[in-house]
């Protein structure tokens, strides 16, 4: 320990960091509270006065609690500005630098920053005021990026609704939040049910925005306002609505520009869908710090090649892809040089570690939409830990997180519990759920300031001997697919409103991310047999497509345990027998359609396949859809494109076309080429 007094040292270090300390003012990055002890401790401090060693002296002059407790302060979470402050600020200092690129539609700050303030004033003139709920009905694009920030700069909390869901989820959605406004495209707004909203036309109304300001409307957005509202599967068979607000956002923000260092240079993609809580990750840390966001093509952003290459192409800098795509880019070939830096991923468990060659870090994130997206993070090493799973590292900023057992005691490291998760990223509640918002978040037993909440995430977890958390299971039959949380329960309650089903119960069938498909087992009522894809209709009425089984298996009776509980472990295996068609069942009829099937039931781990299957219904989606692509290359010869397969999903139709290319690529050949080909 140094002989230096303790309130020297600190004298010295408070000087050194206020050196430094102006520009992260201006950029929201510092609580007052921390600026205001700054000032306390230097006093008059100048340079002058302070001995030389002072001021080369590293941290170690102070004892490493006053130390820990000045950093605490400082790195206390902004209550300074909000997000819409900061990307004015942005706007004001660099107006004609890039911010959001939709392919050929480019905005700059100015123009983004202008849009949203008109579209702000619009809404305001519409009665939008603080606490006020707006929705927002439209696919992920620049424009929608406007709408969101427009909603914050009038003092609104915006309410994303994915146009993909079906009219009667987001009806209920709608109904459940009541907005006082709803934003949508033309060609959605026809379809959407009327209500006490206003509707805003987003791509006819423009006339009226134009005649509003371009200035910033004079609204006071404080840290306790809500910023937005997402809706997420419920366990009691309806979604949910989950309030985020402005402090919990900023503490997100701050934390990720802070450890990925995020700088104007930067180049970020958006992918995620607006429904989607990683939307919000993905789109405020960078337009708050001057960065640009980068939008890829709908087909690009599903296909690993196509997205690597696209990631190569547009310089990006960072990018943050759900689990089964990152795992997939992982295992392509990458150049030795890129301009990303890093690759984020979560949403669903992690099974790869990243090969030592790739030219950017993996870093594994974790968080419900409860915690304002990302509650613990962690970089992945190379050939870290071979014989276990990555981590989801360790609590972010401002961020607590308890291992405890059912009497919400701390349990020992290695030994397995519940996680709890405090600390500023902790949602107010559920809208209009006071029973469920009192049941999941709790207070907070092992802090004092007052109001401290605890959030139950359902998530069995434990603590490594290095301090960082290993992911285990859930506690309750929740089930992840392609980063979308999912509630059985949700689903079960359409189908059992089924005239036809008696009961029914929803799993995940398949093990790793990319193979887990939904499996629903019905019993029937007298006996009736439906064909999959009237089942299929009826819930597609109501649930978006994510949350639609693939498998439909027909029982005589549920399993029971003893105490009369669905046994889930004796569910039987999906079968020939016992699963659900469209089509009586048609096997293979040619060399190519036996190929074929093959690719198919391995692809999808099945047991057989009928010809006239369609690959997207037997649990095949986008993703598995580049696989088969480029297994079909390998095994033909032949180029399809993923649109081909949309149009041709069947084992019969995709064989009847690889057999017109193999034709095609025949009859263009030379007969040299021809004689080299059967050799």
């Amino acid at each position: 320990m140094s002989t230096l007094e303790p309130d020297e040292g600190l004298k010295c270090l408070a000087w050194r960091i206020w050196l430094g300390i102006s520009h992260l003012i201006r950029e929201g990055e510092i609580d007052w509270k921390g600026v205001q002890k700054l000032i306390s401790i230097s006093g008059s401090i100048t340079p002058s006065s302070l001995p030389e060693t002072y001021k080369t002296k590293p941290f170690d002059i102070i004892s490493e609690a006053e130390s820990a407790d000045f950093v605490a302060t400082l790195q206390k979470r902004p209550q300074v500005r909000c997000v819409p402050h900061l990307v004015a600020a942005q706007a004001a200092a660099t107006p004609e630098a890039p911010a959001v690129a939709d392919g050929d539609e480019i905005l700059t700050y100015r123009e983004l920053d202008e849009q949203a303030n008109q579209l702000a004033h619009q809404l305001i003139a519409l009665g939008v005021e603080r606490e006020t709920i707006v929705g927002i009905c439209m696919d992920r694009s620049a424009q929608a990026v406007i709408c969101a920030l427009a909603v914050l700069k009038a003092g609104g909390a915006y309410l994303p609704l994915d146009p993909a869901y079906p009219i009667e989820r987001i009806a209920f959605m709608l109904n459940e939040a009541q907005p006082r406004v709803l934003i949508a495209e033309q060609k959605m707004a026809e379809h959407i049910v009327a209500g006490s909203w206003q509707v805003v036309i987003i791509d006819s109304d423009r006339t009226q925005f134009d005649r509003q300001p371009l200035t910033s409307p004079d609204v006071e957005v404080s840290a306790t306002q809500l910023a937005y509202v997402i809706f997420t599967s419920g366990s009691t068979g309806q979604p949910k609505g989950v309030e985020i607000t402005h402090d919990s956002l900023l503490n997100l923000v701050s934390w990720h520009r802070r450890e990925f260092e995020v700088t104007q240079r930067d180049k970020a993609s958006h992918l995620a869908s607006v429904g989607f809580d990683a939307a919000v990750w993905e789109v405020w840390p960078y337009l708050s710090a001057g960065a640009s966001l980068h939008l890829p093509h709908v087909e690009t952003r599903v296909s690993p090649e196509l997205l690597r290459d696209w990631l190569i192409e547009e310089g990006i800098s960072i990018s943050f892809l759900p689990t089964a795509l990152a795992e997939r880019v992982m295992t392509l070939e990458w150049p030795r040089q890129s301009s990303l830096r890093f690759l984020l991923t979560g949403a669903d468990t992690l099974h790869r570690y990243p090969a030592a060659e790739l030219p950017f870090e993996l870093v594994n994130n974790y968080g419900p939409t409860e915690c304002t997206v990302v509650a613990t993070s962690g970089r992945v090493l190379p050939g870290d830990g071979t014989n276990s799973l990555p981590t989801i590292g360790l609590p972010i900023a401002n961020t607590t997180v308890y291992i405890l057992d059912e009497s919400l005691q701390p349990v020992a490291p290695g030994k397995s519990g519940e996680l709890y998760i405090g600390g500023a990223g902790v949602a107010r509640g559920y809208l209009n759920r006071p029973d469920l918002t009192a049941e999941r978040f709790i207070r907070d037993p092992f802090c004092s300031e007052s109001g401290a909440r605890l959030y139950k995430t359902g998530d069995l977890a434990s603590q490594l001997p290095d301090g960082q958390i290993a992911y285990l299971s859930r506690i309750d039959d929740q089930i992840k697919i392609l980063g979308y949380r999912i509630e059985p329960t949700e689903i079960v309650a359409v189908l059992d409103r089924h005239p036809e089903i008696q009961s029914s119960v929803v799993v995940a069938h398949g093990s790793s991310c990319e193979e887990k498909q939904l499996a629903a087992y019905l019993v029937m009522r007298n006996g009736t047999i439906p064909a999959a894809a009237e089942v299929r209709s009826f819930l597609q009425n109501e649930l978006p497509e994510y949350m639609v089984p693939s498998i439909f298996v027909c029982l005589d009776a549920l399993p029971l345990t003893a105490n009369g509980k669905v046994d889930r472990a004796a569910l039987p295996d999906p079968d020939p027998e016992n699963t659900l068609r469209d089509h009586p069942f048609t096997a293979a009829r040619t060399p190519i359609e036996e190929r074929l099937a093959k690719i198919v039931t391995t692809l999808l781990s099945l047991n057989e396949v009928s010809v006239n299957d369609n690959f997207f219904l037997l649990g095949g989606h986008s993703l598995l859809g580049t696989q088969l692509i480029a297994k079909i290359r390998g095994a033909f010869g032949v180029e399809l494109g993923l649109r081909t397969l949309f149009d041709t999903p069947t084992i019969a139709d995709l064989s009847t076309e690889i057999e017109r290319l193999i034709l095609a690529r025949v009859e263009s050949m030379t007969e040299a080429e021809v004689e080299r080909l059967l050799a």
